[in-house]
């Protein structure tokens, strides 16, 4: 259950009379409803009211929603509160003094926002009828249709016509009905009607049913539902931090694994293995061989040393610090239209990943890609044996008897090559800034025993998310 479900449970259980015990010498709310009565017939003596204010329209037993405890009557909005809409203003009624107004974009659960408050004209004969004062719970017409707040400012203010006025008959507890409105917006019992736009109309407002406790219960519910809504609050930022320990916790646990994983500390060492310096060595034989066939330049064999003051972290004894540039080489997939995509059988590689399908492939093995541009720059992926990769990736090639393909894509997922790029505008990662990069090399045995322990501690962490 979420805060917003255990909020809406607190307020049923007050609205169905389950929330505070019942106390027997409380006056029943029958008795509210004939002082009400009579208030209106007083009102309607002073011509304040007409005689079809006093009508009472029965709730038949198939309206009710479900049952109240005893002392406490159903009735409807219209029985215990004067209501009406504040005003319209077109060119018909444009006079009057100009005052402050508030309209539905001020009001707010629990309160309004006033630092955005308009003016506009109001004859004499408007002013009552539009002007809420403190005490007064303002309803929505419009807009998010019964959202309510009650007016708790010892200043009046005027109101637009999208915004009801209830002021009750006699004393109630307004907070009470406040959270009845509440209620009945979040689990969406307000309904409207209109074209376009829905609208809680003065009508249905009038028509609202609502419980009605004997006034003393009503100040006690309040009080116990204000005791419990910032234990809610309380549960609902627990539970949002736990919901994102939860959304976060499985990612940060791979970038552990992965951490431990290129600082050495993943799997233990074993000093039978082929120190990497082992496999530099056969590197640089094989670079050697491509330099003769015309394959790569002298320049190749070049790597600038590192300085004791860019190594980051210590690696174990058999392990060496190389630049990434000295073990892989990138180049730019071909350009491709959209239209060439079109009802293909061959994935295409963007920076994205698989970005559609193409008749024609441009790689015929599995070929580790790097995004180059956009949002997926330095993101990394292995195609499958036939694929197409785009300009919007560089096609990757390393030393393959000497280096781990899987070992490869971790770290340089770990490396998250395209952080830090110098793009202004749009992301964009080279071998200008790939190259330099310092990659921590292990024997090839280790490479491997990493990956199966990567993969397996990956297994259990995916885990965690069901």
């Amino acid at each position: 259950m979420n805060a917003q479900q255990l909020r809406n449970s607190i307020l049923q259980e007050a609205i169905q009379g389950r929330l505070v015990p019942q106390n027997p010498t409380d006056e029943p709310a029958s008795v509210l409803l004939q002082r009400i009565r009579k208030e209106k017939e007083r009102l309607v003596k002073e011509g304040k009211l007409k005689k079809k204010d006093l009508e009472c329209k029965p709730i038949e037993e198939n309206e009710i929603p479900f049952e109240i405890p005893k002392g406490w009557e159903w009735c409807v909005i219209g029985d215990l509160f004067a209501h009406n809409n504040g005003k319209q203003l077109n060119k018909g009624n444009a006079h009057g003094k100009m005052m402050d107004y508030i309209t539905t974009s001020n009001l707010y659960w629990e309160g309004f926002s006033l630092d955005k408050i308009k003016q506009m004209p109001f004859e004499e004969n408007e002013i009552e009828r539009c002007q809420a004062i403190k005490g007064d719970l303002l309803v929505c017409e419009g807009g998010d249709i019964g959202r309510a707040a009650i007016w708790n400012y010892e200043n009046p203010i005027m109101l637009q016509n999208h915004l009801h006025k209830l002021r009750s008959y006699i004393p109630l507890c307004t907070e009470y009905f406040y959270y009845i409105f509440y209620y009945y917006n979040k689990l969406g019992m307000i309904g409207g009607k209109g074209i376009g736009i829905q609208g809680f109309s003065s009508t249905a407002l009038h028509n609202t049913k609502v419980p009605l406790p004997p006034l003393p219960e009503q100040r006690r519910i309040v009080a116990k539902i204000e005791e419990l809504l910032p234990l809610v609050e309380q549960y609902g930022k627990a539970q949002a931090e736990l919901d994102n320990l939860n959304r976060t916790l499985p990612d940060k646990l791979k970038k552990s694994v992965l951490q431990k994983a290129i600082q050495g500390r993943l799997v233990p060492q074993d000093a039978n293995d082929e120190p990497a310096s082992e496999l530099l060595k056969r590197i640089r034989k094989e670079k050697e061989q491509l330099v003769k066939e015309g394959k790569l330049k002298k320049k190749d064999l070049e790597s600038k040393p590192i300085g004791d003051d860019e190594i980051p972290f210590e690696i174990p004894k058999g392990w060496e610090w190389v630049r990434l540039g000295y073990i892989i080489k990138i180049a730019s997939g071909d350009g491709l239209t959209s239209k060439q995509m079109k009802n293909g059988t061959i994935p295409v590689f963007g920076g994205n990943g698989i970005t559609g399908f193409h008749n024609v492939a441009n790689i015929h093995k599995e070929t580790i890609v790097i995004g180059r541009v956009g949002f997926y720059c330095g993101s990394v992926h292995v195609t499958p044996k036939e694929a197409w990769v785009t300009d919007n990736a560089f096609i990757t090639t390393y030393p393959e008897k000497q280096i781990d393909r899987e070992f490869l894509v971790y770290i340089l997922r770990y490396l998250k090559l395209g952080q830090n790029n110098n793009a202004t505008a749009q992301p964009v990662v080279s071998g200008k800034k790939i190259y330099p990069m310092l990659f921590p090399l292990p024997p090839l045995s280790e490479q491997r025993r990493i990956v199966a322990k990567i993969e397996e501690l990956f297994k259990k962490i995916d885990g965690l998310k069901g």
